[in-house]
């Protein structure tokens, strides 16, 4: 049962992003600096879209001597069309991002991490198509690359898509603008740990 709940949220923010996306609007942005994550993608996700047409025909075909089949299989393939632009759009709509308090590392409508800048020890660009599991790191690969990787002085809560939660102290993402996202972030934390600690009260 927790498993169907959870996929019924995962695709209401998927229809919630696609409305968003259609709206020309991002969700969680507010005053921080957005990056985008899906350059590229849109080609990939058309593709997938294509398939499922012609399968979504291929079906009406194949079921159109049985029309209570046939209608079911039309609403699924259109649902799944639904979904696939919603996946598409949660892309576009939920980007990383970088405020004075911490980086919201997202992907998709499936991870929405909240990284305090207290908290990140180091983060450079890193270019890797390779990404072996280990406990500890969490990879947020596009097209199987990340390009920015984060270690962090103590661990964070990554919840997964199913409710799992996992400590991690590294986490490696990728971003379309790469080099902007550590440049920022490495001047937003060059701020953030030269601002004095406030002066101690006097003695009464």
């Amino acid at each position: 049962m927790r498993a169907v709940i959870v996929f019924a949220r995962h695709e209401l923010r998927l229809l919630v992003s696609l409305l968003l996306w259609v709206g020309r609007r991002r969700h969680g942005v507010a005053d921080g600096r957005a990056f985008g994550y899906a350059r590229g993608q849109g080609a990939v996700m058309a593709g997938f879209g294509f398939v499922c047409l012609i399968e979504a025909f291929t079906m009406s075909v194949l079921l159109r001597d049985w029309p209570a089949l046939h209608t079911a299989v039309l609403i699924l393939d259109a649902y799944t069309l639904v979904l696939l632009a919603g996946m598409y759009a949660a892309w576009q709509v939920r980007p990383h991002v970088l405020d004075d308090g911490a980086l919201r590392v997202r992907h998709a409508a499936h991870v929405d991490l909240r990284v305090p800048l207290d908290r990140i020890a180091a983060v450079r660009h890193e270019t890797r198509s390779t990404h072996e599991r280990a406990d500890g790191e969490l990879n947020l690969a596009v097209g199987s690359q990340t390009s920015v990787t984060l270690e962090l002085t103590e661990p964070v809560t990554h919840v997964t898509f199913l409710g799992r939660r996992r400590d991690v102290h590294v986490v490696r993402l990728h971003a379309d603008d790469a080099r902007d996202l550590v440049r920022d972030l490495e001047r937003v934390l060059t701020r953030v740990r030269n601002v004095p600690s406030p002066s101690p009260d006097p003695p009464g």
